[in-house]
């Protein structure tokens, strides 16, 4: 690599966000500091890098915007790597090596790129969270892998769906399930979908497990109301943001229900926060459509997010799911207690109704009964699991 190398003292700008990147650095003596400002003009703070760390390398794959700004904690030395020396290099080298680079260096621009979107959506996260949670999510070899597989286990129909029950309050009774896929991996055993759906994300794999969760989920709906002699039912899917930009979102919803035989107002769209703040206008405009026909909008993981009160009035929402992590603090916590009492009353002005997640003790479902919130999820009364067991404990639970 090119030999240049250029100093920096404390405080220098090393690289600026937003402008174009036509070289990378190898830090060699002395610490720097990443920055990156959001569209509401917050700086966040990433982490810092050290001796032997390599900084603005997606300069070496095109010129694009850099991702961040970085700056010169102390007076440091670092060594200048120039696309025209890398490509130079990169050219003369193995045939199978000039590919095998070319192609995981292409993917990592965009693995980096989101992990640094997904890593800095959380304002309350402190920069070592950040900067793992980055670290983590930028092993380019093991996600490519790991998409290979898991685009494999998808069309060998090796993904399976499990189904959470979603209780009454009052009378305890199943009004509802929630849709929940599972990856068994024939070698490396049960994989969280905290780690695949990020990965079928990334390469846009989720849209079409979308639609496959979506139509084994109505057809499994249908079979529970079936076996267990029940009319009012619902089942709840969860969706990306990608699915929200696919046009095809809404007509093959609505293609579904007609297929299966659901009426819209027993498919509940599940979605988070983040995908509520990624795209605004889009989100409102999708979900205003989906419920004009029919279907009811479900937001789930409430307050982990931006913890926004005013998407309850911009966003067309039916449903509020309130986060375990308060439900598992209220017993203890009276700020727990008070906030999770006026979310549920909140709601309920708001003509919503509210479902509390992460229920695991007697004594949280009385409470939660206290307050009058509708329904119910967690394992005080059942985990996920396959379909043929769910029926079994529905209809033990009506007898």
């Amino acid at each position: 690599m090119s030999s240049n190398k250029v100093k920096f003292d404390a405080g220098d700008v090393i690289i600026q966000q937003g402008d174009e990147g036509y070289c990378a650095y190898i830090v060699k003596s002395g610490h720097i500091e990443i920055l990156i400002e959001k569209e509401n003009g917050l700086v966040q703070r990433i982490g810092t890098r050290g001796p032997g760390s390599i900084i603005g390398e997606m300069a070496l794959i095109d010129k694009k915007p850099r991702t961040a700004t970085i700056k010169a904690v102390d007076e440091c030395i670092l060594m200048e790597i120039t696309q025209a020396d890398f490509d130079s290099r990169l050219e003369n080298s193995d045939s199978v090596i000039q590919m095998v680079t070319k192609v995981i260096l292409a993917r990592y621009r965009d693995l980096i790129t989101r992990a640094q979107i997904l890593n800095t959506a959380d304002i309350n996260k402190t920069p070592e969270e950040l900067e793992k949670g980055l670290i983590d999510k930028t092993n380019a070899v093991a996600d490519i892998q790991l998409s290979n597989e898991l685009q494999q286990a998808f069309d060998q129909n090796h993904l399976e769906l499990h189904y959470q029950p979603i209780i009454d309050t009052n009378t305890e009774q199943t009004k509802g399930i929630e849709a929940l896929i599972r990856w068994n991996h024939p070698e490396k055993g049960f994989i969280s979908p905290d780690i695949f759906i990020p990965v079928a994300e990334e390469n846009g794999l989720i849209v079409d497990i979308s639609r496959w969760v979506t139509s084994q989920a109505c057809l499994a709906l249908q079979h529970i109301k079936s076996q267990c002699e029940i009319e009012d039912l619902f089942v709840s899917v969860n969706y990306s943001a990608l699915d929200f930009a696919d046009p095809s979102f809404r007509p093959y919803l609505k293609r579904t229900l007609k297929e299966t035989g659901v009426a819209p107002h027993e498919l509940h769209i599940e979605i988070t926060e983040r995908l509520l703040m990624n795209n605004p206008s889009n989100a409102r405009e999708v979900l205003e459509e989906c419920q004009k026909d029919g279907m009811l909008i479900s937001i789930d993981d409430f307050g982990t997010g931006y913890s926004s009160l005013s998407y309850l009035y911009y966003f067309p929402i039916n449903i509020l799911k309130i986060d375990r992590s308060f439900i598992v603090n209220m017993i203890t916590d009276n700020n727990a207690f008070e906030l999770v009492k006026s979310i549920i009353s909140l709601s309920h002005n708001l003509k919503m109704k509210v479902i509390a997640e992460g229920i695991e003790e007697k004594e949280q479902h009385d409470i939660l009964q206290n307050m009058e919130c509708d329904q119910l999820q967690g394992f005080c009364f059942a985990k996920p699991m396959p379909i043929d067991d769910l029926v079994a404990f529905i209809k033990n639970k009506n007898a």
